[in-house]
């Protein structure tokens, strides 16, 4: 799968994001890498502090990350189909942490 379709399709989750909490993320960006060279094997990874623990001292910081890596995911999945479906639990996992939701509830909710 192209680099673009890939990319199309991280955009295409982040569209499936419901309204309201489109409207309450905060200084976040969502990016799409090959992999993370320190834990080769991870689909994504949130880098920040979640909405949930930022105080008044939060201003001017840089944005939180979402990587988004491409290559696990496309070695976990064996149809395009499948990507669809991982790119958006990966995307809504991602978000979840920016949320402060943690791994146990988002596996409770089907995004683990």
């Amino acid at each position: 799968m192209s680099q673009a379709r890939f990319e199309e399709l991280v955009s295409d989750a982040l569209d499936q994001v419901p309204a309201e909490f489109a409207a309450a993320m905060d200084n976040v960006v969502v990016l799409v890498e090959d992999f993370n060279e320190e834990a080769p094997d991870i689909l994504g990874l949130y880098h920040g502090i979640a909405l949930t623990e930022r105080t008044s001292h939060y201003s001017g910081t840089l944005p939180d990350r979402i990587s988004i890596y491409r290559e696990p995911i496309l070695d976990l999945c064996d149809t395009e189909d499948d990507v669809v479906e991982e790119v958006l639990i990966t995307v809504m996992h991602e978000l979840g942490h920016h949320f402060g939701i943690d791994d146990e509830r988002l596996h409770e909710l089907g995004w683990g």
